[in-house]
């Protein structure tokens, strides 16, 4: 097949197959391919991918802006509003990646999508818990949400250690969700508490972990000491009657649930990586070192994450001013 006669949708499924090839996470694949369906869902015709042209980018990205709808909720209805800004401006840089991957592979003579104007997005705000809020989801680990059929019966919870374990190593090492489900006992050493990390694209780091959190994983592990094996995942679901690794969606199922029963609004993986990287800065850490640990390919996010702190520091300053509050 020549590159003139190669449709839109082949050109995503060739990328797509080399992505996998260089070693881009599974993660990262379906990303692409998420983002990616909107362009075959404008293009429903799937043209030739070299006929397609910089005013046609222009206009699938206005109606990805203006027109184009998203649904979400549960069984009582959904709600349905435009992509945020933040998801166009995903869109647009994973289609600069395929445009990219094009001229590469001498499919197309440039890339569109660099010729079209990045969409605006404004920075979201980095939502961290509070050590109150860390200390409520901490004790609501231990027992069960009150009883629908019995008011006000609580009863412990078989997993309480496990959950502490997680929430602790969660907020004390900045982990993603899907590297922490990927932990195997291989990776742990408890005595100099580290823990090897497979991160994004298979790059590999060591995060470090404290003391506190280092005595949560040995309570968690001591039913196991005697018997687990090198390759068997740190946190599993279904102990001791059939043993499975946690994934993604049931680890962020749970961690909301223990945020409902906290009181804690808004709970998911990524803000306990938000709360350590602030709480990082606010001690003292430095940018390289940050972004050493949290995986990052650059320094952008990092950047933020210091901003963040630099205007605690500002407000802190304003309440605790000691010429202020003393009139001098």
């Amino acid at each position: 097949m020549c590159a003139k006669s190669l449709t839109l949708s082949q050109a995503i499924d060739g990328m797509l197959f080399y992505k996998r090839a260089a070693g881009k996470s599974p993660n990262t694949i379906d990303s692409y391919r998420f983002l990616l369906d909107k362009l075959k869902l404008y293009f429903q015709d799937d043209p030739p991918f070299a006929s397609i042209t910089r005013d046609q980018l222009i206009q699938f990205f206005a109606w990805l802006r203006d027109e184009y709808k998203t649904g979400h909720g549960n069984g009582h209805g959904r709600h349905i509003e435009n992509l945020s800004p933040k998801t166009v401006l995903d869109i647009y840089g994973t289609a600069s990646v395929l445009w990219s991957w094009a001229v590469e592979e001498e499919l197309v003579e440039k890339n569109l999508v660099r010729t079209v104007a990045v969409p605006k997005a404004s920075d979201r705000v980095i939502e961290t818990f509070t050590k109150e809020q860390l200390e409520a989801m901490l004790k609501a680990c231990e027992r069960t949400g009150i009883w629908k059929s019995r008011e006000l019966t609580t009863t412990t919870r078989p997993t309480a250690d496990r959950d502490r374990a997680i929430i602790l190593l969660l907020a004390d090492t900045g982990l993603r969700a899907q590297e922490l489900c990927n932990i195997q006992m291989k990776d742990i050493n408890l005595e100099s508490h580290s823990i090897k990390v497979v991160g994004k694209d298979n790059k590999e780091r060591v995060v470090f972990f404290g003391k506190r959190t280092g005595k949560a994983l040995w309570k968690h592990l001591l039913p196991r000491l005697n018997t687990y094996q090198p390759q068997d995942y740190l946190f599993v679901v279904d102990y001791p009657r059939d043993p499975r690794k946690m994934t993604r969606s049931v680890l962020m199922h749970l961690l909301k649930r223990i945020g409902e029963r906290a009181g804690v609004p808004g709970v998911h993986p990524h803000r306990y990586r938000h709360t350590f990287a602030i709480t990082y800065f606010r001690n003292g850490g430095d940018v390289l070192t940050l972004q050493a640990l949290l995986g990052h390919a650059d320094l952008k996010m990092v950047k933020r994450y210091a901003q963040v702190a630099a205007s605690d520091c500002a407000r802190a300053h304003q309440t605790a001013s000691p010429v202020d509050n003393w009139r001098l």
